[in-house]
């Protein structure tokens, strides 16, 4: 049974999805634990501030999400597309 171009082209593929989910979940996993644990110092020294500083975390960990989803949505095309 030999490996025809069909068959390399789609194990390339599922390769390059696993890996492009692997490496882009870790991004947004360390910055998103970065803004939380430092957003936590903050809150401990000025706590009357706790509502901004919680919502400018948010708006900074959905930034970050943003990488971890493109990610996700090259990994589908490279599953669905090619």
């Amino acid at each position: 049974m030999a490996i025809e171009g069909a068959d390399l082209i789609k194990a390339a593929a599922f390769l390059g999805a696993g890996i492009a989910m692997g490496l882009g979940a870790i991004g947004p996993g360390v910055g998103e634990g970065f803004a939380a644990g430092k957003a936590c110092e903050a809150i401990g020294r000025k706590p009357e501030e706790a509502g901004l500083l919680t919502r400018t975390m948010l708006v900074g960990q959905a930034v970050s999400e943003s990488t971890g989803i493109y990610s996700l949505v090259v990994a589908l095309l490279l599953l669905f597309v090619v």
